[in-house]
């Protein structure tokens, strides 16, 4: 499988690309700087630069080529304006799914958020970035396309445990290794296909946790 990945260069698009190459897999990495292809390298990525905020149509879709499915790990980041989160969180989104349908990929992992909501009020800079992600999860899931959400709580830095819940018992925080595998084990399910799903950190083996969803 070849999966392009949008925000290649941030910290679980590189742990995913070491998975997918692990598992003889390739992570094409979308960045947008191209001083950062070394580092998606360094974790067996292929580089691609691509900046969904100002490429056109033909750069986007060229970044596709070839692939057989996309996931959306890209965001404007904690320190971003309201601008950014609508340009990033959901415009790039947006684009990305207007280039996989385009390109004939039908296969989106959407890497979203706990609390992500289209209709969600407020002008502070978590409340414009939930709404973004709820704009950017409601359009994939009327695009057509074979979508899964994934909406992690809090991430964290900590190694990962290779556990974790879907349920009312899952912890309010899970590391990013985890969320990478999560992924990466979402992208083998077919079962998955129209689900979205809200995780954290539990007792549950990754895919145990999966096979309850279906």
């Amino acid at each position: 499988m070849k999966v392009a990945v949008a925000g290649g260069h941030g910290k679980v698009a590189l742990i995913l690309a070491r998975l997918l190459r692990d598992r003889g897999d390739t992570a094409r990495a979308l960045i947008r700087d191209p001083h950062q292809a070394g580092d998606v390298r360094g974790a067996g990525g292929e580089p691609v630069a691509v900046d969904l905020e100002q490429a056109g149509e033909d750069e986007i879709d060229a970044g596709l080529t070839d692939c057989d499915a996309v996931v959306f790990a890209a965001g404007a980041g904690a320190g971003s304006g309201p601008a950014r989160k609508e340009t990033v969180d959901y415009g790039g989104a947006v684009r990305l799914i207007e280039s996989a349908r385009r390109s004939g990929i039908s296969r989106y992992v959407m890497l979203s958020s706990v609390g992500a909501d289209a209709e969600r009020d407020g002008d502070g800079p978590f409340d414009v970035y939930l709404r973004a992600k709820g704009r950017a999860d409601r359009d994939l899931t009327e695009s057509g396309l074979d979508f899964t959400i994934v909406r992690p709580v809090t991430l964290t830095d900590r190694s990962g445990t290779g556990r974790i819940s879907t349920g009312e018992d899952m912890e309010k925080e899970i590391p990013r290794e985890d969320v990478a595998e999560t992924i990466a084990e979402v992208l083998r399910r077919d079962g998955l296909i129209g689900v979205t799903f809200t995780f954290g950190s539990g007792e549950s083996s990754i895919g145990e946790a999966l096979d309850g969803l279906v």
